[in-house]
């Protein structure tokens, strides 16, 4: 509870505050999660439902007949370069007054903001729906075959005038960089051939709402399509309060090149007592009553695991309320068994005079595959969905590319050069719930004139001398001669211990070397430590 008087006083001191208004003011601090909580329609209705003064409203999404169903085509290979994705809805018999007119326009530039970040991977357009027919056509093309009137402007320009039209505009300027450099520019169509809106810049003038818009037609274009259904569900459903019957969308059918077909918004309903509840999420007991069963309505779209339900309960029944007690079970805190194997092996290794790297986790599909003579589908690797780099396109399966990179980056220190590291490397597994699973590595890696496999056999020994695992078949660990394709033929052994195969040493192949950018030969040792935790 403060004042401009107050905040420009703490802000900028006493002096400067003279004058200002001192109208007491409620700054409300939203978490970055509650999406629904950045207009006064959300606020209040959460507010109203955590003081359980009226009941969790429930969203209704409602699908017309198929010849009443609004339709939206993608033409996928003209936008997938730029904003491949597209999802929309209706909200019918809207009622604007001028206050919630202003909520509405002030919802879309805060999500704009910040889950949109700054429309780069959603952008938000709403229409008049009664002045436009559909199907509509979500395409890209060149700026040249664009030309519509922007909104509250006097005159149709074409899309390359546009941009140079707002690169003096203080609010849409910071916009243009997003498709201002592309061989075509995204537009929606109506069936009429009139421009909607030319994502993500502006609006067309012609489909602007007023507040005697009665149907708005909501489409959020962008390259991330998760984000894009969270955005028009948290539209829709703040903004469903005021239509004709309150809670409720009309769908409308997205439609592919390939045929396929897609309703939005995608309502998911899952169905908590009375403390979820008051956070927005009805709830019922099941089965012998042990179980909940849980309603996630759509404007909860932070809601994504069972511990996001038990942390609202937590919020409805008030941190401070929860009685601190001695646990049942005494225990005291200790390092995770396998960190401190690793912090171990790290001081033994530095003693054994090798130097520790620490390379990044990512790595480009070329460092675990072609520059180490495999095929990408024969590692096993999980790739990034969206790499911002070349270099960050999966999550490494090896060290061994860590480790020459850093070598060749070293390449003016005197030799020789030994360098290990122990860190996680990630393979698919389906058997998991995240379906990728970690391994701790270890990796030692010897560079000279000469390949000194006896110094990186020389180091295996050491650490199993440490480890204290004999040298023998039994209970102990062996090498055994073996072949491997970043591996000279005929100088590569693998390492058995505790009955299972942990990993491989051997003399570097000449082809991985010179793929590197290295001039000398080195041998390396790679072994997995968890069977020894």
């Amino acid at each position: 509870i403060t004042s401009e008087k107050d905040i420009i006083s703490k802000e900028k001191g006493e002096e400067k505050a003279k004058g200002a208004s001192d109208v007491v003011l409620y700054k409300i601090d939203v978490p970055a999660n509650r999406y629904d909580l950045l207009c006064l329609e959300g606020l209040v209705r959460g507010l109203q439902v955590f003081k359980e003064r009226i009941n969790l409203p429930r969203y209704e999404k409602i699908i017309p007949l198929k010849s009443n169903l609004l339709k939206c085509c993608c033409c996928e290979l003209q936008t997938a370069q730029i904003r491949p994705h597209a999802v929309a809805a209706v909200l019918r018999n809207i009622t604007f007054t001028k206050d919630r007119y202003d909520s509405f326009i002030d919802l879309q530039e805060k999500l704009h903001q910040n889950i949109c970040r700054k429309r780069a991977l959603v952008a938000i357009g709403t229409h008049d729906l009664d002045t436009i027919t559909g199907p509509f056509t979500y395409t890209a093309k060149a700026p040249s075959e664009i030309k519509f009137k922007p909104l509250n402007q006097s005159q149709e320009y074409t899309a390359s005038q546009i941009m140079d039209l707002y690169r003096t505009d203080s609010h849409l300027r910071h916009y243009l960089h997003l498709i201002e450099n592309k061989p075509r520019y995204p537009v929606i169509y109506d069936s009429n051939g009139l421009v909607l809106s030319m994502p993500p810049i502006i609006n067309g003038d012609h489909t602007k709402i007023t507040l005697n818009t009665r149907n708005v037609f909501i489409e959020c274009t962008g390259t991330d399509i998760t984000k894009a259904k969270i955005v028009l569900d948290i539209i829709v459903t703040m903004f469903s309060e005021y239509c004709e019957k309150p809670f409720t969308v009309e769908a409308v059918e997205v439609v592919y090149p390939n045929g396929k077909t897609h309703i939005y918004p995608v309502s998911t309903a899952l169905g908590y007592l009375c403390l979820l509840t008051r956070m927005c999420l009805k709830s019922h007991v099941t089965g012998n009553g042990n179980h909940l069963e849980v309603e996630i309505p759509p404007t909860r779209a932070d809601i994504i695991h069972a511990c996001d339900i038990v942390e609202d309960a937590a919020i409805a029944y008030g941190y401070n309320n929860i009685q601190m007690v001695i646990p049942k079970t005494y225990t005291i805190a200790n390092q995770l068994p396998l960190n401190k194997l690793a912090e171990l092996l790290r001081l033994d290794l530095a003693a054994a005079g090798f130097t520790e790297a620490l390379t990044f986790a990512l790595c480009s599909q070329e460092d675990i595959a072609d520059k180490l003579r495999m095929d990408i589908s024969a590692t096993n690797a999980v790739r990034i969905a969206n790499p911002k780099t070349a270099e960050f396109q999966v999550a490494r399966t090896t060290l061994l590319p860590g480790l020459l990179k850093t070598i060749a980056a070293n390449r003016k220190m005197p030799l020789p050069l030994k360098l290990f590291e122990i860190s996680d490397i990630v393979v698919k597994d389906p058997n998991t719930d995240v379906g990728a699973r970690n391994y701790r590595h270890l990796c030692a890696i010897y560079y000279n004139k000469s390949p000194g496999f006896e110094i990186i056999h020389g180091l295996l020994d050491r650490v199993m001398q440490v480890l204290e695992v004999p040298p023998n078949e039994e209970n102990g660990y062996t090498i055994k001669a073996a072949e491997g394709t970043a591996f000279f033929p005929g100088r590569c052994a693998e390492v058995f211990a505790k009955g299972q195969s942990i990993g491989k040493l051997g003399v570097v192949h000449p082809d991985v070397i010179t793929k590197f950018e290295l001039t000398m030969p080195c041998s390396v040792l790679e072994i997995n430590i968890e069977p020894f935790v």
